[in-house]
């Protein structure tokens, strides 16, 4: 039976908080990272085809009907697959775990009988590496250099044609497991676990997990999918959280924007982590400090904007040949060389969560103020820089005002340490104030544009760009000041598509560096419902908010950008930026208007 391309938006994610899969609409894995997020894939067809391995599993008779849910507030999620002769549901998940990463798919007969076939393809290395299989350690063993997998199943299965193929019959009431687990290769494999434990244990775990918030409204289960969205994404080990689970899907169908989002950036990972800190979660905020303070130890001039999962800093970026990309949308890529870049606003990112948690109780402690200290310094003599921006542009370095606004929040969230929080750094107090003074009167002058009536991409430009949307956001200037009214309104004239807010005309502004075009950018249509309504829009911010949510694939999960023409999500999949847009715009439109930070 072929299988057909599934789209992105018709992707389920799973997380065992170390590392994700997604499973498409028909119950096949097409993306696997063992034995973490960034590690190379085991299955990688969701960037090439069924050669470069994946694990489905479909019954043999035409399918009539399939659904799909999450399990409660969970990551468990559940598809039923309706035939004429029955129906079974495929419980897939990934239980919370120590050093070996288990995947377990059960077959769960629900009516009649139903004939069922299982194809799994293992390819190490992003789809290129076929291992060696046998049988061994009660199980089906595939090795290949570091990695190692092994398939424990009570049905018999056999090889063909480099595949491991099985058919088994499914009653009702009954449950048939799979469980495929990751070692190291040159250990052996881990003892079995039960697969019905597994499932109890990982229920237990997000019930837990998710009953720590206690938010309700209008959009509470939005709010709490992309809550569970950006704990899947985290990296528990550490305390980093990863921008998505995937490299390389498209920004546009057949175009070159595609780049690997599976490392820690500071500005994804502060936002989320804020996100969780507002929801109740102190645990991942302080997971997240710890973690940036090993991440970024040393020279401040030093600090990247982009770690890998435990801290690294090499990130090369190298392009896979071998895999033709997602609907023949090449280069794949894997590695960041956006890690190298100079991004002014991830320094106002890092300082407002300090200042947030330390508010929220999460006191600073002397590593803290050190490397707050440590970090102001270095801004003072390099915030008049030019930089990449939030963007991450390839056609060279602009004072963006972004980027400008973004070092005030620095400088502003500074002194409120020292200010309100007792921070021990007050001998740096009355330069801080000067110097935020400076940049405040600065962007007022060089990043407005008279003639445009609105602040524009770059001082001197008169290109717009939707990252100016977050100016009342930040408390830079409230939304009701008339040059911060005009840009709104002029994004909105010039910068929206079918409804939705694109980030920038790249063939306007001369600093993309790329070519072809992208779709809309997700956040920025949720800080245009922010801006609506702090203008008192509330109706037009409601409006669009649902027309978001309505993006949202059937799981409530979103990618980086949508294409309103084709009525289709792109980028990588899901996106933690996305989802802590969308968690800003609901705290604001359920009446928190409080403004210490971007979201």
């Amino acid at each position: 039976m072929a299988k057909e391309r599934t789209k992105i938006e018709d992707y389920a994610f799973l997380s065992d908080t170390q590392t994700g899969a997604l499973v498409s609409r028909d119950g096949c894995v097409d993306w696997l990272c063992f034995p973490r997020f960034d590690s190379p894939a085991c299955f990688a067809s969701l960037l090439g085809d069924t050669r470069n391995g994946h694990w489905r599993f479909f019954p043999e008779e035409e399918v009539v009907e399939t659904r799909r849910r999450y399990r409660g507030d969970s990551l468990i999620l559940e598809t039923e697959i309706e035939t004429k002769s029955g129906a079974v549901r495929l419980i897939d998940f990934m239980p919370p775990r120590g050093e070996n990463p288990d995947i377990i798919r059960i077959v769960e007969g629900l009516r009649g009988k139903v004939q069922i076939q299982m194809e799994l393809i293992i390819r190490f290395d992003y789809g290129q590496i076929v291992p060696w299989v046998r049988k061994c350690h009660e199980g089906l063993e595939a090795i290949a250099g570091p990695d190692g997998l092994i398939l424990r199943t009570p049905v018999e299965t056999r090889g063909e044609d480099l595949t491991t193929v099985a058919e088994f019959a499914v009653g009702e009431g009954e449950r048939v497991p799979f469980v495929l687990t990751w070692f190291a290769s040159h250990k052996d494999p881990p003892r079995p676990i039960h697969f019905e434990h597994a499932l109890q244990d990982t229920e237990r775990y997000w019930r837990a997990w998710s009953n720590q918030f206690q938010g309700q409204g209008r959009w509470r289960d939005a709010v709490m999918r992309s809550l569970l969205v950006l704990k899947g994404l985290t990296y528990a080990p550490t305390g980093g959280l990863v921008a998505a689970a995937t490299t390389s899907l498209p920004e546009q169908i057949g175009g070159p924007r595609n780049w690997d989002y599976r490392y820690c950036w500071l500005r994804d990972a502060t936002f989320a982590l804020l996100s969780l800190l507002r929801a109740g979660y102190r645990q991942e905020a302080e997971g997240w400090r710890e973690w940036l303070l090993r991440a970024v130890a040393g020279s401040p001039a030093q600090m990247q904007i982009m770690y890998g999962v435990r801290g690294e800093r090499r990130l090369d970026e190298a392009e896979v040949p071998w895999l033709s990309g997602y609907e023949k949308s090449a280069p794949v890529r894997i590695g960041n060389a956006a890690s190298k870049q100079f991004q002014l606003d991830v320094y106002g990112e890092v300082l407002a969560t300090m200042f947030e948690a330390d508010c929220a109780g999460i006191k600073m402690q002397e590593p803290d103020w050190a490397l707050m200290v440590h970090l102001m310094k270095f801004l003072e003599s390099n915030w008049q820089k030019p930089d990449e921006g939030i963007w991450e542009v390839r056609g060279g370095r602009k004072n963006f005002t972004h980027s400008k606004m973004m070092a005030w929040v620095a400088f502003d969230c500074a002194v409120k340490l020292v200010e309100e929080c007792g921070c021990a750094a007050g001998e740096h107090h009355s330069r801080w104030r000067k110097v935020r003074e400076q940049i405040h009167r600065e962007v007022c002058e060089r990043g407005y544009n008279s003639k445009r009536k609105a602040f524009t991409q770059f001082y001197g430009s008169d290109a717009l760009d939707a990252s100016l949307l977050t100016m009342p956001l930040v408390g830079f200037l409230p939304a009701t000041d008339e040059r911060v009214r005009n840009t709104i309104e002029a994004i909105e004239r010039e910068l929206m598509e079918d409804g939705f807010v694109v980030r920038y005309r790249p063939e306007e502004c001369g600093v993309d560096g790329l070519p072809g075009r992208e779709g809309v950018f997700i956040p920025c249509s949720f800080w245009l419902v922010a801006c609506w309504h702090l203008l008192d829009r509330k109706k037009e911010a409601r409006e669009l908010f649902e027309r978001l949510l309505d993006v949202r694939n059937d799981l409530g999960l979103l990618s980086e950008e949508y294409d309103p023409r084709d009525k289709r999500q792109l980028g990588n999949f899901p996106q933690a930026f996305s989802h802590v847009a969308l968690l800003g715009a609901a705290r604001i439109l359920g009446g928190d208007q409080e403004t210490a930070t971007q979201q």
